[in-house]
């Protein structure tokens, strides 16, 4: 019984999150699972070189605690655009600089997984390597969103 009552409590929370943040979630998603790869993934290749460090494992979590807190600030930028552009247009909002940010932390995540598996000795080819900078120089340069173009 109690069991039912906090996966109904955790379920709830989830749609509660899901619905609140739209678009938001599931690359919020991603990046949790992401940011958790790259301090797993580091983690291996720091024993694989006789390299952990508790300071350095409690630096990388705290890091990475504050990639939420960036990917925040970006909601907050959404939210005072959509509020201040709420006079103008009644269309709604748009999630546009947390997704932003949280897309870019991704490929960052991503580039830091790469590097973690290259000094495990995974082989890897390096078009990946290619590919995921061209994204995040992308998304860094990127201004012009199919938002913009919403009326």
């Amino acid at each position: 019984m109690k069991e039912n009552i906090f996966k109904t409590i955790i379920a709830a929370a989830a749609a509660a999150a899901a619905a609140y943040f739209k678009l938001l979630a599931l690359p919020l998603l991603v990046l949790i699972v992401t940011m958790a790869t790259d301090y797993i993934t580091g983690m291996i290749s720091a024993g694989l070189h006789g390299e952990i460090s508790s300071k350095k494992g409690i630096s990388g979590i705290l890091k990475k605690i504050c990639y939420i807190f960036g990917v925040g600030v970006g909601i907050i930028v959404d939210y005072i655009c959509n509020s201040s552009l709420a006079i103008y247009d009644k269309s709604g909002g748009a999630c546009f600089f947390g997704v932003l940010v949280t897309v870019w932390l991704i490929l960052n995540e991503t580039t830091s997984i790469l590097e973690n598996l290259n000094e495990i000795g995974v082989p890897l080819p390096n078009f990946l390597y290619n590919v995921i900078q061209q994204l995040k120089n992308n998304t860094t340069n990127n201004t012009n969103t199919s938002n913009s173009n919403k009326k």
